[in-house]
């Protein structure tokens, strides 16, 4: 069902200045061109990151709002100009307002129309400025019925209603029944919520918190039986987060809860040596000197070595010791073996689509099989840096078998005498994280 966003600007609010709603179609112009996923583009933005903080968080949330819906919004358009294709930025001036109209209600209709006809002018397109005031405001005439249509549509044809490629959703739905198949979708298009874990090395939770609440920041504690209580909390309301003394002094990493049960499962104790085989940029890396108490030693591969400055920033600003930054081509041999490896592979990354607004129109089914091949000869190069009796961990942010459960019986098969200890799956239907998989190994002594 269409349900407002979460990340909403504040009652009342009037729509941002131009220069948001320029940096806005850029967004959306952007995404439609091949490149960097919008999380790497977004502070390339002209004029975004000149805004004050709340006409940024609108523009975000309007564009954000635009790439989960897109589909949906697109139907709207072709059922209104007897499906016309339209010129990029008339698209994308239509998809904004649209979105405004059906999937928010603190701007009036009014001025959502007047401003995307002023945008449309603003780009050079005045001779079309009467075409797009004609399809938002017959929108806005029947909004009830345009919202109801929608929800139909997302019952009768998840994919465009939903707004996720139909190879993806017809995989899910031969494994979901249709009421968990409409849950994901639906968790998919949400907005993600804020979460921190606190960083030990640096804070306790109880100073934490007292700190956040002199910052203006709300939290909400998320207990999961993965890592121990007052570890993640749930952001509700904060000022931008770099601008927090919370932060720049390392007293919290943004890390949805999900991403620590692979470390849960590593276990990884004082004074031991540890293998991150993929570790950029750096969330399970720093849980797991949080859980080593800054003893022992973290080696950081990443095949990106350039990623690797990522690990180090988080690093010093988390006060975490003991981790030696290595790319893979300077990955020892054989005969350097860890006390415990943790390979968090590449993957498809379909468990977090609601954080990775483009994947979903990126991601094709060839790359599910290529992903696996790569994970499986990951882990193959993972095992021989385990000592004997060691653990080895494997884990991913995808939901697909071919990725998970397939890639460990297949390791198995190929390492006779190895076994598995754990197995553990998160799935946004059962349980409202992000998508998750991890399984432990250990090697025979």
């Amino acid at each position: 069902m269409i349900s407002n966003s979460s990340e909403r600007p504040p009652r009342a609010r009037p729509l941002p200045p131009p220069t948001a709603r320029s940096s806005v179609l850029e967004i959306l112009l952007q995404c439609s061109e091949p490149g960097d996923f919008l999380e790497h583009r977004l502070e390339r933005i002209p004029g975004l990151q000149t805004l004050s903080d709340g006409d940024r968080r609108l523009a975000q949330e309007i564009a954000f709002g635009v790439l989960r819906n897109r589909s949906a919004l697109d139907h709207i358009v072709a059922s209104r100009t007897d499906g016309r294709p339209q010129r990029p930025v008339l698209r994308g001036i239509l998809q904004m307002g649209l979105y405004q109209l059906l999937f928010l209600d603190r701007v009036p209709d009014h001025a959502v129309v007047n401003e995307a006809v002023l945008l449309a002018r603003q780009r050079g397109f005045s001779a079309q400025s009467g075409f797009v005031n004609a399809v938002l405001r017959g929108v806005a005439r029947e909004k009830d019925a345009c919202r109801k249509a929608l929800y139909e549509l997302q019952l009768k044809d998840p994919a465009v209603g939903w707004s996720h490629p139909e190879w993806l959703v017809q995989r899910w739905a031969g494994v979901l029944n249709k009421a968990d198949l409409q849950r994901l979708l639906e968790w998919n298009n949400s907005a993600p919520s804020t979460c921190a874990r606190v960083n030990r090395l640096r804070t306790t939770p109880h100073d934490l918190l007292a700190r956040w609440k002199s910052e203006g920041v709300d939290a909400i504690p998320v207990q999961v039986d993965w890592a121990d209580p007052d570890t993640v909390f749930a952001l509700s309301r904060h000022p931008s987060l770099e601008t927090l003394g919370s932060f720049r002094e390392g007293g919290f990493y943004v890390q949805d809860p999900s991403t620590l049960m692979a470390v849960h499962l590593l276990d990884p104790q004082p004074g031991e040596r540890i293998l991150d085989l993929c570790s950029a940029p750096g969330g399970k890396t720093m849980a797991i000197a949080e859980r080593l108490k800054n003893t022992g030693c973290i080696v950081a591969h990443d095949d990106h070595a350039g990623r690797l400055e990522l690990v180090r920033e988080n690093a010093l600003r988390l006060g975490v010791t003991g981790i030696e930054l290595q790319p893979n081509p300077e990955l020892g041999g054989p005969e350097d073996r860890f006390d415990r490896v943790l390979v968090d592979a590449p993957c498809s990354n379909t468990g977090v689509l609601r954080r990775r607004l483009e994947l979903r129109w990126r991601i094709q089914p060839q790359e599910i099989i290529r992903l696996a091949a790569e994970q499986l000869q990951l882990l193959h190069q993972a095992a021989l840096r385990v000592r004997s009796g060691g653990v080895l961990v494997y884990s991913t942010c995808s939901l697909e078998p071919e990725e998970n459960e397939q890639v460990v019986e297949a390791f198995l098969r190929d390492h006779p005498g190895w076994t598995e200890s754990a197995r553990r799956s998160l799935h946004p239907v059962r349980t409202p994280v992000d998508g998750a998989f991890a399984a432990k190994f250990l090697r025979p002594r």
